[in-house]
């Protein structure tokens, strides 16, 4: 038997449209309407997820690229995935939830009333994931930060919120009818904060979520957080119970992006065993090994208009119009404005040094070309092949697990997971029960 690893799914879309741009949009579900993401979050649970990840932007984007995220859906709209949450909960027992937030979006005082709130109504299964993105500042009224403050904030926002739900002492809560206690306010600590970025006083009027099981992990929300720079890394050093990265074919890179995370971990006075990294992918199950070849081969000459639609996708994450540009000249660096991601412009880049390396032809091509799983090439294999994938990134790299990428829609969901699973459970990678301590629980499990 192999070694147990953990298993998530992540909204790739947030909530938004879910199924635009593909056939099954034609099932006429309501993307608005729970129902569709309680069916695809219950066969998760099925399955043996241990969480749900939505991602989630605040804003639409830059003014003058505003079409670019909303004409085929990829920026926008997107609801608050706060507010699905509680749905989702309300269709599973056992699977985590963890919505994507934002320092900019939920002051200290409210954020931690309402994450308490929800990890109640949860049973502990409640998870925030920790974004810092920048360029929503001018919603907020806020001052937009370079990179590494923004981490600042989200540290200063971090910390304020676990002092609020710790703001009751372990003795504060007496609910004993006989004398007629409820709690002992000199038990609580006020909280004072006055700090770079916030400023706010408690204690917080929710109770925490009591310790979880035999051994008393604790009942704090599960922090998830992205990012692989210095300062993320260092974030998730000393904030994060899981690290997301995207997955890579190659054995070396898994094991040094995981050194350097448990690097930071140790550093900030942590164990590698308080943090689960999960690589995030988005695998093509084929039903056959010549299926899997065929699907690869029809993509390696891509035609103009499967380049435009490339195109039309990496415009709208990188807020600039690529889609109009000549397909046989390089692109010039100046057209990305200053709001532009500097690593959505590396990934438009690939594997070239520069963009005086290659034409646009070659940088959506390489985009759009698939490969196989079974020779490291690319996500595209037979259940059994993903799954020795799988096997041999636990086995050799001591990987903790995987999350899926895709639309939470039933189509997608059974389309990756209905021949996976049963493969993954024979060979003893994926769970086939839970346990009762919450999505902490879940993670600390194995």
């Amino acid at each position: 038997m192999s070694r147990l690893q953990h298993f998530g799914w992540f909204l790739s879309r947030g909530f938004g449209p879910h199924g635009w741009g593909h056939p099954y949009w034609d099932w006429n579900d309501r993307w608005t309407s729970p129902k569709l993401y309680q069916q695809s979050a219950r066969d998760l649970e099925r399955a043996g997820f241990d969480l749900v990840i939505i991602e989630d932007a605040l804003s639409l984007g830059n003014a003058d690229t505003l079409d670019l995220r909303i004409r085929s859906a990829y920026g926008g709209p997107k609801h608050d995935p706060l507010l699905l949450a509680p749905y989702l909960f309300a269709a599973t027992e056992h699977l985590g939830i963890a919505p994507t937030v934002n320092p900019l979006a939920y002051p200290p005082y409210q954020a931690a009333r309402q994450f308490a709130t929800l990890q109640h109504l949860s049973d502990a299964r409640f998870g925030i994931n920790v974004v810092t993105d920048v360029g929503s500042s001018r919603h907020f009224g806020a001052a937009p930060l370079g990179h590494d403050q923004a981490y600042d904030r989200a540290e200063e926002w971090l910390t304020g919120i676990r002092d609020l739900w710790h703001s009751w002492g372990p003795d504060a809560l007496i609910a004993d009818p006989a004398t007629g206690r409820f709690a002992d306010g000199t038990r609580l600590d006020p909280v004072q904060h006055r700090g770079e970025h916030f400023t706010f006083d408690g204690p917080l009027n929710a109770l925490p979520f009591p310790p979880l099981g035999p051994e008393t992990l604790s009942g704090d929300p599960v922090v998830v957080s992205p990012g692989g720079s210095g300062r993320g890394l260092g974030f998730a050093g000393a904030h994060s119970e899981v690290q997301l990265a995207l997955a890579s074919l190659d054995l070396d890179t898994v094991r040094a992006y995981r050194a350097k995370v448990h690097e930071a971990v140790r550093a900030a006075g942590r164990t590698p065993a308080d943090i689960d990294i999960l690589f995030v992918f988005k695998p093509i199950v084929a039903a056959s090994p010549e299926e899997a070849q065929r699907i690869v081969d029809a993509s390696l000459h891509p035609d103009d208009q499967a380049l435009h639609t490339v195109a039309a996708a990496w415009s709208s994450d990188l807020e600039t119009d690529l889609t109009g540009l000549d397909l046989d000249r390089p692109v010039d660096p100046a057209i990305f404005g200053d709001h532009v991601s500097k690593g959505s412009i590396k990934g438009l880049l690939g594997r070239y040094d520069s963009f005086a390396d290659a034409t646009l032809r070659d940088l959506l091509t390489a985009k759009a070309r698939l490969g196989r799983i079974a020779s490291r090439e690319g996500y595209v294999g037979t259940a059994e092949e993903i799954a020795d994938f799988i096997e041999e990134f636990g086995e050799e790299a001591g990987n903790d697990g995987f999350i899926f990428s895709g639309d939470l829609h039933p189509v997608t969901v059974h389309r990756m997971l209905d021949e996976l699973v049963p493969v993954l459970r024979r060979r003893g990678i994926l769970r086939s029960s839970y346990g009762d301590a919450g999505l902490r629980g879940n993670l600390r499990s194995f």
